[in-house]
């Protein structure tokens, strides 16, 4: 390797890479796209929770909030503290209200920017592009970014209100006397509240409403297509919540009633008659029982530990389809994202020296030279040959493979395209493993290519040039010794039309998108760019990049 620059044998993966210089310094994480982030919430007594559009808040008992989720825009991740006493999870920001009445809001900065100043605030709601307050003498504050196409941001007058409720387009409002009064849009009569003052309660759907009456009945109105707008009989309701296009019900023997679209479970709540209070979001429901714990279902992410990604002892990053690893300076790994299989949760142990994050597991290289692996493995992707001679590991989709000290490879897991078939030979010095073909670079600079070749993705390039590789899903990177990029394989979304130039130390092939860090410590990315993962983040100083599924990681040193 030239340059003193290298991704080296320590640092591999698929459609989930990572790409570094040895030596970086011990650094923090940066990350953007679709990032899923989770919490072990449940160690925790918590008193109140908030279910948004794809991600959820819960706040504790010490006055602290956890986040968990979708975290493309920062959303799933709260700042510290420990005197809040409220929280609202909207679709692509979030909020809470602290004990001196004062707002924290988070995640998309548009929708933070004109948070109103002031500290008499009881009551916060959070919709899709706005937000909502009350204060203590019975004003409604609204604040949000964009058009005022709807009115939604046309708050009522008035000091008598004493709760609020935000829609994707409407906004709801209960006084004190009992009566609803609602604004913004109403193509579904979604702000046409029923008439009369006996209401208790008030929520918003994203296109529909629902109110609890004083006698312990339910009423609704706006979109019913899914009959989300049209409760069950009876008065023994004690809190409502509305969601996407389904809705929720507490009764007072604390057992659980839902309604309306149940595509995937969102209106099959569990079983049990504990449950205190409860939130619909669009994508996952949330219950709270009597001991402090959290029920989630319909499509919950998993309820592990938020990763702390303002520690500064990292030294390697790896991102998987959507679950992402690191390892810390004194050989331990930390998970987080989606863990449906365990494929966020890495064994225990200091001894680890490299990692690799697949489709829906995961590997890790110790330093006597073995490898473990977890996660889904159906296929055997997770299940290791044995042997103390490994010195890289590389994860794909429901794959895996490894290169041993001699130079030879050595492949396990789904083999119908022969991608867990790699070349024979000595000499190989790297090997990285996409969705279901592999790369390996050899001593003499050139790369071989194996597996899927439906759309030339291991037609490896002539030359004897090359430093590194990085397989994507149906596509390949390659960095030159001179500094340029090479790609090849599938080119849908532009993810095989790389940049110009020379100055790259580092490349990394996601799903649909890919990364290249530059000499001068910025990034560059490019292909597919739902969620935002395709986008250069601020600033400089990267020493390492990763491009997952959905989403993408870097190392960046603190000046």
């Amino acid at each position: 390797m030239s340059g003193g620059k290298t991704t080296g044998v320590f640092l591999i993966a698929g459609l989930l890479v990572l790409s570094m210089e040895t030596g970086a310094s011990a650094s923090s994480i940066v990350g953007w796209g679709e990032q899923w982030v989770d919490t072990d919430l449940n160690r925790e007594k918590v008193v109140a929770i908030s279910a948004g559009g794809f991600s959820n808040l819960a706040l504790k008992a010490d006055g602290s909030i956890t986040g968990w989720g979708l975290n493309n825009l920062g959303q799933a991740l709260p700042p510290d503290g420990n005197d809040y006493v409220a929280i609202a999870a909207g679709i692509s920001h979030s909020l809470a209200l602290r004990s001196d009445g004062t707002i924290a809001c988070w995640g998309f900065s548009y929708e933070c920017e004109s948070i109103p100043e002031g500290n008499d605030y009881v009551a916060i709601a959070a919709g899709d592009d706005l937000s909502l307050a009350l204060t203590a003498d019975g004003r409604i504050v609204a604040w949000g970014w964009g058009e005022n196409y709807f009115d939604q941001m046309d708050t009522p007058d008035g000091n008598d209100f004493v709760a609020i409720d935000a829609g994707e387009t409407h906004c709801l409002a209960l006084k004190a006397d009992g009566t609803i009064v609602a604004w913004g849009g109403n193509e579904f009569g979604q702000a046409s509240p029923p008439d009369g003052n006996g209401f208790a309660a008030i929520a918003s759907g994203r296109h529909f409403g629902l109110a609890l009456k004083a006698d312990g009945s339910i009423v609704g109105w706006g979109q019913n297509n899914y009959s989300q707008a049209s409760p069950p009989d009876g008065n023994d309701y004690v809190a409502i919540a509305a969601g996407d296009t389904y809705s929720l019900a507490l009764r007072s023997d604390g057992t659980l009633t839902a309604w309306g679209r149940d595509a995937s479970g969102q209106a099959s709540p569990p079983d049990a008659n504990d449950f205190i209070a409860i939130d619909a979001g669009i994508s996952c429901n949330l219950a709270l029982k009597s001991d402090g714990t959290v029920i989630a279902w319909d499509n919950p992410s998993a309820l592990r530990k938020t990763a702390p990604i303002d520690s500064k002892d990292y030294v390697l990053t790896v991102a998987g389809l959507n679950h992402s690893l690191v390892l810390k300076s004194d050989g331990k790994i930390v998970g987080w994202g989606s863990d449906g299989y365990g494929q966020a949760s890495p064994p225990d142990g200091n001894d680890y020296i490299s990692l690799a994050a697949g489709g829906f597991h995961s590997l890790a290289l110790k330093a006597d030279g073995t490898i473990i692996g977890w996660g889904w493995d159906q296929h055997g992707q997770s299940n290791p040959p044995d042997g103390n001679d490994y010195v890289a590991v590389a994860a794909g989709l429901a794959y895996s493979l490894a290169l041993r000290s001699n130079g030879t490879l050595v492949g396990w897991g789904l083999n119908n395209h022969g991608q867990a078939e790699p070349p024979e030979g000595t000499d190989f010095i790297d090997v990285s493993a996409g969705g279901g073909h592999g790369l390996a670079l050899k001593s003499d600079g050139s790369i071989v290519g194996w597996g899927n070749n439906a759309y030339g993705q291991s037609n490896s390039p002539e030359g004897s040039d090359f430093l590194s590789i990085s397989a994507g899903y149906q596509y390949s990177l390659a960095l030159k010794s001179d500094g340029s990029i090479v790609t090849w394989g599938r080119n849908q979304y532009g993810q095989a039309s790389p940049p110009e130039g020379n100055g790259f130390t580092a490349i990394a092939a996601g799903y649909w998108h890919a990364l290249a860090l530059r000499e001068d410590g910025t990034i560059v990315g490019w292909g597919n760019n739902e969620y935002g993962k395709a986008e250069s983040p601020p600033g400089d100083s990267y020493t390492a990049i990763a491009a997952g599924g959905y989403h993408s990681l870097a190392l960046q040193t603190r000046k």
